[in-house]
């Protein structure tokens, strides 16, 4: 079985809870940090996952930015299945022809998340950390999405979502800590805390990452 290849994009942004999932489901994954290093070529892995990055699909200018569009555009055309999430699913909408906005709201911590097919994209709390998002590109079904902003959408065999499954609650109260003069500006004194109040759904989102992830494998390799 050819790995897949995962795209993170700093040390604060792993793999995580996709990583446990593949280890538990004897999947090799090829993790590659696309935030220092060029990407690889595209030795057709069993499936490409973009994580979550500081900068947005829009930043064009900057060269990491734009190699990574052209590689997930590139899988997109040889039908290698791509699992976007947050930054990795706003890029999958724009190579397929969505476009990426700043939301008139971030999502910041946890919410809810209503979805069509629950058995793709479970539903309840998810934890979020976003400024921007996406809209539905020609041809996806869209599959979820929260009182804010449009959540996961559904293309062929890949599949693009605005929240963070991958990631535990630990990463995303860095990601506050690291966010604080930003969240000060929106009325927020404490982000880490923010994420803390949803601690009790931590283990139930756990299981739905794990049902997500299976689900999105499952589906890629029958397409």
């Amino acid at each position: 079985m050819k790995p897949g290849l995962v795209l993170q994009h700093g040390d604060w942004g792993p793999p995580a809870i996709l990583g446990d999932w593949a280890a538990e489901r004897g999947i090799p994954l090829r993790v590659h940090r696309a935030d220092h290093e060029p990407l690889p070529e595209l030795d057709s892995p069993s499936f490409v996952a973009s994580l979550g990055s500081n900068y947005s699909p829009v930043d064009t200018h900057v060269p990491a930015v734009a190699a990574e569009l052209e590689l997930v555009g590139a899988a997109v055309q040889r039908g290698i299945p791509v699992l976007g999430l947050c930054f990795g699913g706003q890029v999958l909408a724009s190579v397929l022809g969505g476009t990426v906005e700043r939301a008139p709201e971030p999502e910041l911590g946890w919410h809810r998340v209503n979805s069509k097919l629950p058995d793709l994209v479970p539903e309840g709390p998810w934890l979020q950390w976003h400024y921007d998002r996406f809209t539905l590109p020609p041809g996806a079904a869209e599959l979820a999405r929260s009182d804010r902003a449009l959540q996961a959408f559904v293309h062929g065999p890949h599949l693009g979502v605005q929240f963070h499954p991958e990631s535990t609650i630990e990463i995303v109260q860095e990601w506050a800590r690291l966010d604080g003069e930003r969240l000060c500006a929106l009325g927020i004194e404490d982000g880490p805390g923010l994420v803390e109040a949803g601690r009790r759904h931590a283990a139930a989102a756990r299981a739905a990452a794990f049902k997500l992830f299976d689900a999105f494998w499952e589906r890629s390799r029958a397409l």
